[in-house]
């Protein structure tokens, strides 16, 4: 492949890209000669199958407010070997704390303290990355995408009520932030994913394929090929949706 100018190839900011959906979006954005920043608290694996670098990767906590400033800093800085332009922003990071033995955990067995956390980390830290990188974004007229869940519509088995919440306060975000970041030139979309094959499934996940339309779990490469779509030209109108990944669940 070609190489392309850093002036002329776009980039994406991608949230929690180290399993599961990040995983399979850090591998479709590539073949398509995208830039892919990643950002993870651990540091840049020295074992990393991927042709990036260290220079591609930013270590960050987004559960701790003032670390995630920093990071954001250090996001602008990086980003002005592209002329200071960001062409995509995905806030796929989540957290969601279970019980013992990984049973779910409701509203009134929830410590403050993880609700706290689960909407920093879910809700606050996306807030705070589209808004301080807001002037790379309108510079390429770029997009976001936040990665809400259909637990943030309906009690889910599984997803606790911390997660649940902060998902659907996501979705709203979504759409007031579409609103104001249209003015500038930057779209932002939300998608909300239902049950996806991957290595962190809950146990009895497959129960709930018959509840499914389409009878199936849905890929990880699915979702990764919505993000795209919502990142690139053929979604050019498409501001403050959410877009359903899920086999027809929602229904």
């Amino acid at each position: 492949m070609a190489q392309i100018p850093n002036e002329e190839r776009r980039t994406l900011i991608l949230t929690g890209a180290s399993r599961g959906i990040g995983h399979a979006t850090v591998k479709r954005f590539p073949s398509a000669g995208w830039r892919v920043v990643t950002c993870s608290r651990h540091p840049f694996p020295e074992n990393c199958p991927w042709e990036a670098g260290p220079e591609d990767h930013i270590q960050v906590d987004l559960a701790d407010p003032d670390n995630t400033l920093n990071a954001i800093a250090l996001m602008r800085d990086r980003l002005k070997a592209q002329g200071g332009r960001l062409n995509a922003l995905v806030n796929n990071v989540a957290i969601s704390p279970k019980a013992d033995g990984g049973a779910r955990l409701g509203s009134i067995d929830t410590e403050l303290a993880d609700w706290q956390a689960v909407f920093q980390v879910n809700f606050f830290a996306p807030l705070m990355l589209g808004r301080g990188l807001i002037v790379e974004l309108e510079a390429a007229g770029g997009t976001v995408v936040n990665v809400s869940s259909i637990a943030g519509s309906r009690v889910h088995p599984f997803a606790g009520s911390a997660y649940a919440t902060s998902k659907a306060a996501l979705a709203a975000l979504t759409r007031e932030m579409a609103a104001d970041f249209a003015p500038r030139g930057v779209r932002v979309n939300a998608i909300s994913p239902g049950e996806i094959d991957t290595a962190i499934l809950s146990p009895g996940t497959e129960a709930l394929v018959a509840g499914i339309p389409m009878r199936r779990l849905g890929a990880p490469e699915e979702v990764a090929k919505a993000i795209y779509f919502l990142c690139t030209e053929q979604s050019s109108y498409i501001n403050g949706a959410e877009l359903h990944i899920n086999g027809g669940q929602h229904v």
